[in-house]
This record gives C-alpha cells, structure tokens and sequence, in this order.
C-alpha cells in the first residue's frame, strides 16, 4: 500500500471517529446532518488533488508548485459550490441549521486542507529533489 493512501485512511479514520461518536451521543444539536456529505466531499477532494500533483511531479519534478496550487484552486471552487448550493436549497431549515453547518464545513475543510499540505510536502518533495538532482 502506498505510503500517502496509508496516510489518508489513518486521517480519514482519525477525522471520521469523532465526528460519528459526536453523531451518536448528541444528535442534531452538535453534528449538522450534512456533515457526512461533506466530509466525503472533503476526503474526495483531497485524494484527488494530491493524485493530480502527484502525476504533475512524475511528469515534470519542477511541476510540484503548479500542480498543489491547481488542486487547491479546484478544492476551493468546489467547496464554494457545495456550500452555495446547500445553503440555497435549504440548510437553515435543518435543526441548528446554518451555524453547525458552517462549523462542520470549516472545521472539515481546513484539516482536509492540513491534511494536504502535510501530506504533500512529506511524499512528494524528496520524491521532487531526487529527481531534479538527476
């Protein structure tokens, strides 16, 4: 098994444990009802931009800057989309509504953000310098 997808279902795992034990003993009141939705959105958007900047690298090892940087400009689009389209279709309706949700997106967007960057930077720069030494 390859080093980051080991990574990633330790995160996943360690990310998601909480969540579902918070789910189970509160309910509603701590854990928006979306939540799931949107740490799978999260978890999937991670796997893919660190998949995109991996293949970057492999193609051209000077390539490492543009590629983390297209994954989290499509990270962000998609984010906002999500949060626009769930917003406009009714989030404030939900129990708590609007407040536990915009807590469960940051709160989920910027460890799957921390995620990335730790997950980059570890995997792929030695990757990156050995081949540029070359």
């Amino acid at each position: 098994m390859p080093k980051f997808l080991r990574q990633f279902l330790v995160f996943t795992a360690a990310l998601g444990l909480p969540i579902y034990v918070l789910h189970v003993a509160y309910g509603t009141a701590v854990v928006h009802p979306r939540t799931g939705l949107i740490f799978a959105v999260m978890a999937a958007l991670t796997y893919f931009a660190y998949s995109l900047t991996a293949r970057l690298v492999a193609r051209d090892p000077n390539s490492l800057a543009m590629g983390y940087l297209i994954g989290m400009t499509v990270r962000l689009l998609v984010s906002l989309g999500l949060v626009t389209w769930l917003l406009a279709g009714g989030i404030a309706r939900e129990p708590r509504g609007v407040w536990t949700f915009l807590g469960a997106f940051f709160i989920l967007y910027f460890s799957w953000a921390g995620f990335e960057i730790w997950a980059t930077l570890s995997n792929l720069r030695p990757i990156s310098g050995k081949q540029v030494t070359q």
